[in-house]
């Protein structure tokens, strides 16, 4: 029996507590800053309970933008980063459950061999690759295009992996029976496999959205017009070198949005997430 001891609860809910406001108390001070006009950022007195120039900050940020640095309304950048993350984490997902069901289910020459390929991309970073990628791109005529956004970025070793080990845990047994009534490969993997692999799909897909959403280098390499930047690039713009030609009221309203659509990704799907990750038997 485990013994209960309240000290030891009163504790760990005390470190857990502190951990907490370390991390949300920055995210507090964003929202607050967001409800402020410039002055009162700048002088260094922002109070510690909201202002009323929320609904003007956030109309302006949204539909305007940033006067004095980006002139794009936040709107157009967060739409962009929503097809970025969506497209992005949509691509990994098709790409790594066909790839780790071929390396799974069929036998064919070299079939290990190929898998450890893709494993081994594992240890090359989108850095070690970024000229001979957007050599290509530039040559395909793909900058400035959500095509040239999302396209080099869905391949996923990760993704392959973790459908791979899933797809090894399902019984032989199943194959079998799709077998004896008909089914090919294609429907097996359609009614079988894919209803099988919701959680482990929705794990990947909250991981990939947030991964897209925060892109940075790859955007600000193969966008040149501010129509097609994103919502983190349009951040680094509105905070400039000058403080006094920072409009932090925009810039900290920019940095509350940005952070809605990955919250709201992780509070909709964090059911179907955890299971996921923890679960051992489907």
């Amino acid at each position: 029996m485990v013994e209960n001891r309240p000290y030891r609860n009163f504790l760990a809910y005390l470190v857990l507590t502190i951990g907490i406001v370390i991390v949300a108390f920055p995210v507090y001070l964003a929202i607050l800053a967001s409800t402020f006009d410039a002055g009162t950022i700048a002088n260094g007195n922002m109070p510690l309970l909201p202002g009323d120039q929320a609904v003007t900050n956030y109309t302006r940020t949204i539909f305007e933008g940033a006067s004095r640095t980006s002139r794009e309304p936040v709107g157009g950048m967060m739409l962009n980063s929503f097809i970025m993350a969506m497209g992005i984490a949509v691509g990994k997902i098709l790409i790594s459950i066909l790839s780790a069901f071929a390396v799974v289910y069929f036998n064919f020459p070299f079939r290990k061999t190929a898998f450890w390929v893709i494993f081994i991309t594992l240890m090359l970073p989108v850095e070690v690759r970024i000229y001979p990628t957007y050599k290509i791109v530039a040559d395909l005529g793909l900058l400035d295009t959500y095509t040239g956004l999302v396209l080099p970025l869905i391949a996923s070793a990760t993704g392959t992996l973790l459908f791979r080990q899933f797809f090894m845990t399902i019984p032989d047994e199943l194959l079998e029976a799709s077998k004896i009534d008909g089914a090919g490969a294609f429907r097996f993997f359609k009614d079988t496999l894919i209803p099988l692999s919701i959680t482990t799909i929705a794990a990947l897909f909250v991981i990939q959205f947030i991964y897209g959403w925060n892109q940075y280098l790859w955007p600000l390499l193969i966008t040149t017009k501010s129509s097609m930047q994103t919502i983190v690039i349009g951040i680094k713009k509105m905070i400039t070198t000058q403080d006094a030609l920072t409009e932090w009221q925009i810039a900290m309203t920019t940095a509350v949005l940005a952070m809605i659509p990955p919250v709201l990704v992780v509070i909709f799907m964090q059911r179907l997430f955890v299971k996921g990750l923890v679960e051992t038997e489907k």
